[in-house]
């Protein structure tokens, strides 16, 4: 991974409003630590940070950070943002070695086409969009890929399948689910309005019996009125 230079200048005022301060002027408040150094309050550019972040390997860029006539090998830990414009508002700086093994998360990106899953108008699902990794700085990849051209539906794509860079070791669960192939969803009523045609169903099955037997004990009642009238007229 090739390092991105980044102009800090040291001795920034503390407090939320030098902080703010800071911010109008286009520089945003930091902090850089690690390797036995006391932690020291910066600021950075913010177009400069904005364009050291914005390349392939993202927020996991190796920094080339100069403070004064200092020079530290760092990466970005933690970032702060605006909760509404999403822009960072501090930033946290670790010094690491070339050869000291740091952890990351790096993220997984799907490349292929999943033919077999798509004819049979299933869906794609990625379970697992990073992947906790461990590497020297300079062997961090920018981002994973997961061939999805095999998947079928009810198949999946497991951690121990993900093919890693050379240098590049994760403690993951190997059976834990990167990406399945789900079959079609099938249209189904809701469930009371299912339930309801059932009764209903139920409610008609059950009526036409009693319906009839009511009209046939309705026609033995007349049959026998009928004959009780004739017998009380042959009396008389």
């Amino acid at each position: 991974m090739a390092e991105i230079q980044i102009v800090a200048e040291s001795g920034r005022p503390e407090g939320s409003r030098a902080s703010r301060r800071l911010r109008r002027e286009g520089r945003i408040p930091a902090v850089v630590y690690g390797h036995g150094i006391d932690p020291i309050s910066i600021s950075v550019d913010a177009r400069e940070l904005r364009a050291a972040m914005s390349g392939e390997a993202g927020s996991r860029s190796l920094l080339d950070l100069r403070i004064g006539s200092d020079r530290h090998l760092a990466v970005a830990r933690q970032l702060q943002r605006h909760p509404v414009r999403h822009t960072v508002t501090h930033i946290d700086f670790q010094v690491v070695s070339r050869d000291e093994i740091i952890s990351t998360d790096v993220p997984i990106a799907l490349v292929g086409d999943a033919v077999a899953v798509h004819r049979g108008e299933g869906t794609v699902a990625q379970d697992l969009m990073t992947l906790a990794v461990k590497a020297r700085p300079a062997d961090v990849p920018a981002h994973l890929e997961v061939d999805i051209s095999a998947l079928e539906i009810g198949g999946s794509i497991r951690v121990g399948d993900v093919v890693l860079p050379d240098g590049v070791l994760t403690d993951a669960d190997p059976e834990q689910v990167v990406v399945v192939g789900q079959p079609p969803r099938v249209a189904a009523l809701p469930e009371e309005e299912a339930e309801g045609a059932e009764g209903e169903a139920a409610a008609g099955e059950a009526g036409a019996p009693g319906a009839a037997g009511q009209a046939g004990a309705a026609t033995t009642r007349t049959g026998d009125a009928a004959t009780a009238g004739g017998e009380g007229a042959g009396e008389s």
